[in-house]
C-alpha cells in the first residue's frame, strides 16, 4: 500500500542569510520516514531570512526561507596594497640616556659543587600500602572510559521501528525453515558469468535464480503474496512486487521491483543491482519505495546462517537467504561435503497455513536444486 509522506526534519540548510543562491540550487535537505528529499530554490536571488531552523518539523508546501531575487552581485575587488598594515608591535621602553635600571631581583647564586664522593645514606624499604583486594588500583595507572554520546534517532529509524513493532503487534508470526543444496546453482552461475558480464553487462549472482524460484512458487501458493485489508478482506495478485532489503547508513529500506514474475532470471539480477546502488547513492524515489506484494532479505552476505526475518506488513511472507557453508550431507546413500544454505519463511498465520508455508520452501528449494526447471515454466 502506498503512504503518502505529510511532514519530516529539515536537516541542514545550504545556505545563509545573505547568501546568494541560483535558481534551482539546493537551499536545504529534508529528512523524511523514507529517504531525504532536496529543497531547491524556486528563483534566484539573496536569502533575506530562514524561517525553520534545523532540525525543526516541517510539513508539505510550508515555507522555509524568503527570497529577494536579483542577480549575482559583483564580486569585492582585492584589497587595494595601499591598505595601512596593522599597527606594529610597540616596542618595550629604553632607559633615558644616563640612567640605571635595577634588576627586578638579585642574580642566581651558582649551584654548589658536587662532591666526587657521594654521601652515603641509609634507604630503608617502605612498608607495602594496604589496599582492599577488591579495590586495587590498575598498576600502570589506566582508566577505564566511561563515555556516553546520546544521538537522536533519525526519522528513518523511529519509522522503521514503528512498523517493525506495528508488525508484531499485527500479524500471527510463524517461521518456518529448510535447506538448499546450492551445488547446480554454483555450477551454473561459475559457467555463465563472464559470458553473461560480457554481453548483458549483467554481474550475475544468487538474488536473481532466488527471486525467480520465489514467483514461480508464489504462482502455486497465492497467498503467500496476499494482504489483509479492513482486517476483514484478503487481496490476492496475479503479479509479484518484489521488496528486496537493503542496508544503507542511515538504516534498512526496501525497494521495489515490480512484476518480477514476467522476468527473466538476468533481467532480475539487472533490476535488483539498479535498485541497491540507487538506495547506496542515496537516489531512490518514493515510487522505488512504495508498495511491495513479497520480500527477500538476504542476511547471508554478512555470514548470518540463518535467522527469523520479521513481517514487512501488510504483506504476509518474507523469505530469509542466509550464507552458503560447505556441510556433510547424505546423497544417494554416501556422505558428501556440499555447499549448503538454510532458508526461512516467516509468514502471517491468519493467511498462509503451515502446510502452505512449507509447500513454499519446499517448491524454492526444489527450483534452486534442479535451476533448469525455472526454464520450462
Amino acid at each position: 500500500m502506498a503512504e503518502s509522506i505529510t511532514e519530516g526534519t529539515l536537516n541542514q540548510f545550504s545556505k545563509q542569510v545573505g547568501d546568494f543562491i541560483e535558481l534551482d540550487e539546493e537551499l536545504a535537505t529534508i529528512e523524511t520516514d523514507k529517504i531525504d528529499v532536496s529543497v531547491n530554490a524556486p528563483q534566484a536571488g539573496v536569502i533575506q531570512q530562514l524561517l525553520v531552523g534545523e532540525r525543526d518539523t516541517v510539513t508539505v508546501d510550508q515555507a522555509i526561507a524568503e527570497i529577494q531575487p536579483g542577480e549575482q552581485p559583483a564580486k569585492n575587488e582585492s584589497k587595494s596594497s595601499t591598505e595601512e598594515e596593522p599597527n606594529p608591535k610597540p616596542e618595550a621602553p629604553q632607559p633615558a640616556k644616563g640612567e640605571s635600571v635595577e634588576p627586578s631581583s638579585s642574580p642566581p647564586q651558582p649551584p654548589p659543587p658536587v662532591n666526587s664522593t657521594p654521601e652515603h645514606k641509609e634507604v630503608s624499604q617502605p612498608a607495602p600500602a594496604t589496599t582492599s583486594t577488591t579495590q586495587q588500583p590498575l598498576s600502570w595507572g589506566f582508566r577505564p572510559s566511561r563515555v556516553e554520546e546520546r544521538v537522536k534517532m533519525i526519522r528513518i529509524r523511529q519509522r522503521t521501528a514503528q512498523k517493525l513493532k506495528e508488525s508484531q503487534n499485527t500479524a500471527a508470526f510463524l517461521t518456518t525453515f529448510n535447506e538448499v543444496d546450492m551445488t547446480r546453482i554454483i555450477e551454473c552461475r561459475k559457467k555463465n558469468q563472464d559470458a553473461v558480464l560480457e554481453k548483458r553487462g549483467v554481474k550475475l549472482g544468487f538474488m536473481g535464480s532466488m527471486a525467480r524460484a520465489s514467483s514461480l512458487a508464489l504462482k502455486e501458493i497465492p497467498s503467500v503474496n496476499a494482504s489483509i485489508k479492513n482486517n476483514d478482506t484478503i487481496v490476492y495478485r496475479d503479479y509479484v512486487d518484489l521488496s528486496v532489503a537493503a542496508a544503507i547508513p542511515k538504516g534498512l529500506v526496501t525497494p521495489v521491483l515490480r512484476n518480477i514474475e514476467s522476468m527473466s532470471i538476468m533481467q532480475i539480477e539487472k533490476g535488483i543491482g539498479e535498485l541497491v546502488k540507487k538506495a547506496r547513492d542515496g537516489k531512490l524515489t518514493m515510487n522505488d519505495l512504495t508498495g511491495g506484494s513479497f520480500t527477500i532479505s538476504n542476511s547471508g552476505i554478512w555470514g548470518s546462517l540463518f535467522g527469523t526475518p520479521i513481517l514487512n506488513t501488510p504483506q504476509t511472507a518474507v523469505l530469509g537467504t542466509y550464507g552458503i557453508q560447505d556441510r556433510p550431507v547424505a546423497v544417494d546413500g554416501r556422505v558428501e561435503i556440499r555447499p549448503m544454505m538454510y532458508i526461512a519463511l516467516t509468514y502471517d498465520h491468519r493467511i498462509v497455513d503451515g502446510r502452505e508455508a512449507v509447500r513454499f520452501l519446499n517448491l524454492v528449494k526444489k527450483y534452486l536444486q534442479d535451476p533448469e526447471t525455472m526454464l520450462l515454466e
